[in-house]
């Protein structure tokens, strides 16, 4: 099975979609595979983008290319 790669907005939209289902009662496992990722990509996705927005996470990444460019 080939490896899915996620913008981060993807990525930011997937765990807001967990974050509704389990509010809703359903559990992280379930969740995540209801959203179509592993639970292991989850935690991970969590520790690296939990509690980001959108806007956030742009900007970020537009720090990160930056950051790149004048390092060149």
């Amino acid at each position: 099975m080939p490896k899915k790669t996620y913008t981060s907005e993807q990525i930011v939209t997937k765990l807001r979609e967990i974050e509704v289902l389990t509010g809703q009662g359903t559990s992280i496992p379930a969740a995540c595979k209801q959203a179509g990722i592993s639970d292991v990509s989850y935690h991970r996705w969590r520790k690296e983008y939990g509690g980001l927005k959108l806007e956030q996470v742009r900007h970020l990444k537009e720090l990160e290319r930056e950051k790149v460019t004048n390092a060149a």
